[in-house]
């Protein structure tokens, strides 16, 4: 049967190859500009060619690979301009596209987890994947009652590929963090690998989107698809048709980029209220806008169990923070975790280097965009400024990691769609303690 390359040795070379690839090409355009081609056509052409070379590799891994690229995605709006053309067409076929397997693997794992007589319960079934990502491949079909349905099939060997991918990256993490200047590779790394194994259970993400159909059901703003049949590597669940959030970033106008962006914070910071979860993986491949403009929600492998809602500090500092109350978010910080108690941090620096976080909670509406978000990332790391040194000295609680990886990811996709949204609106009625700063 036809899997991922499942040697540790040969995929770890593989992603090895992009760094020497990468210099290759450097050398060959320094040859260029001694030929006589111009600095930034030589720039234009190594960053075309790195960012094919990046998406051709890590999709073609699968496993580990390609999710740290999709991951590494939803920060693209991040990248000095000159870079991000090339690198937002590869980064973005990384959020829904990867080669698929043929069709002789997905049948024999369809016999393998829905039995012999897997093809009585469809009346039509399409051996040509709808999408294929990093653990698994989607194909439409019919159930037998009639209704469309989606079947994810998790790739053979994914979960070897998956845990060498993510162990050999944590070794490789410089050279991954190059491709996002700025970008802290290291606790996206660890949260990952950490959550690795509940992404591949499928019996336990079946769990988790069917918390959330149920608590969403009706609802005239999102549709949540209904799970029909979980197994171990096998989820069969309802189809959502829609326009993907990824081409609405792309071609989008500016009101769809509105309409989308408002529904896609509003469902990431509601879920833990109304499903008691957090859905943490916001990459916009898992989204979409349906026909009645609602926002379609997919894979529900990573989930944060949020029984109570969002914790009740998160709105206390945050509603403290844009006060401008230093010392008290000092205070609260060191309470929650984020600082160790011998570690000293200049309570005004730490304002300063929360700025992405607090600046849009100030606003009524906030208008997100690529220019905004570039400059918080190139502030946030320049070794000049005096806030640099406060990102050296915070510690992340492992009880906040994927809210940070939510609220950041949210934050890269609401600039990526040039989004004006409701932030105080929406933070008061979803984040516990946050109403208060307009009392």
């Amino acid at each position: 049967m036809a899997q991922l390359p499942l040697n540790a040795i040969t995929r770890s070379v593989r992603m090895a190859a992009l760094p020497a690839a990468f210099a290759g090409r450097t050398a060959l355009g320094f040859g260029k500009r001694v030929g006589g081609k111009s600095a930034e056509l030589v720039a234009a052409e190594l960053q075309a060619r790195t960012a094919e070379q990046m998406f051709k590799v890590l999709g073609e891994l699968k496993g580990g690979a390609m999710k740290l690229g999709q991951a590494m995605s939803i920060f693209e709006a991040a990248l000095p301009e000159e870079m991000a053309g090339p690198y937002r067409v590869a980064l973005t076929k990384l959020q829904d596209a990867a080669p698929p397997l043929p069709a002789g693997s997905i049948h024999q794992i369809l016999t393998e987890e829905l039995g012999t007589d897997w093809r009585t319960k469809f009346l039509e079934f399409s051996d040509q994947p709808a999408a294929a990502a990093s653990i698994g491949q989607v194909h439409k079909a019919l159930w037998h009652d009639g209704r469309v349905v989606a079947v994810k099939v998790q790739y053979p060997g994914a979960d070897k590929a998956l845990i060498s991918d993510l162990n050999q990256m944590a070794r490789m993490g410089k050279m991954f963090a190059s491709w996002i200047p700025g970008l802290d590779i290291k606790p996206l790394l660890d949260e990952l690998r950490d959550r690795a194994v509940d992404e591949l259970d499928y019996l336990h993400e079946s769990q988790n989107q069917r918390a959330f159909a149920v608590a969403f059901e009706g609802d005239v703003e999102f549709a949540i698809p209904h799970v029909l049949v979980a197994a171990p590597h096998v989820l069969v669940s309802e189809w959502i048709e829609g326009t993907p959030l990824s081409t609405i970033i792309k071609d989008g106008s500016q009101a769809e980029r509105d309409a989308a962006g408002v529904l896609y914070e509003r469902f990431l910071l509601s879920g833990p209220a109304r499903a008691g979860l957090l859905h943490a993986d916001p990459h916009p491949g898992n989204f979409r806008i349906t026909a009645d403009g609602r926002l379609g929600v997919l894979d529900f492998g990573a989930c944060a169990q949020l029984p109570g809602g969002l914790p009740t500090a998160m709105g206390t500092l945050l509603r403290i923070a844009q006060l401008g109350d230093a010392q008290l978010v000092i205070d609260g910080l060191r309470a929650e975790g984020f600082i160790k108690p011998n570690i000293d941090i200049d309570a005004e620096q730490l304002l300063g280097y929360l700025k992405p976080f607090v600046e849009p909670a100030r606003h009524e509406e906030f208008t997100f965009s690529r220019d905004w978000m570039r400059g918080q990332f190139t502030r946030m790391n320049d070794i000049r400024n005096p806030d640099f040194m406060v990102g050296l000295k915070l510690n992340l609680p492992p009880s906040y990691a994927l809210i940070h990886r939510v609220w950041l990811g949210c934050i890269g996709v609401l600039s990526q769609l040039g989004a004006t949204v409701p932030m105080r609106a929406e933070l008061k009625r979803w984040v516990p303690d946050f109403a208060a700063a307009s009392d």
